[in-house]
């Protein structure tokens, strides 16, 4: 399976569990929101949004443009620090965002 197929399955992974975690949203932030130039949007996003609204919309567009995917991502970081209060609650979605970092940097993250 090529990397643009992982990554796709492992997108339906994220969104299926944070489904499954009840931090999936129905209704999108604002563009306003999501036109932040932060770093994972953390001045108008939470962290889920920001899972949900911008980095899997374009993970999806390079994957269906068959687009060079980044080869520099480091999202686990920010996940550990943004649940470290919820640890075993979101265990499983920590898994799939290491495993995301994994696949397109190449880097073992520490769990």
């Amino acid at each position: 399976m090529n990397q643009h197929m992982q990554l796709a399955d492992l997108l339906g992974e994220l969104a299926a569990e944070l489904q499954r975690l009840e931090r999936w949203q129905n209704e999108p932030p604002t563009a306003q929101a999501l036109a932040s130039t932060l770093p994972f949007c953390v001045d108008t996003l939470s962290f889920d949004q920001w899972l949900q609204f911008v980095l899997i919309p374009r993970m999806t567009q390079l994957i269906t443009q068959q687009a060079a995917l980044p080869t520099s991502i480091s999202l686990y970081p920010m996940a550990s620090e943004v649940y470290k209060e919820h640890r075993a609650e979101v265990a499983v979605l920590m898994r799939l965002i290491a495993r995301v970092d994994l696949l397109l940097s190449g880097k073992v993250v520490e769990q």
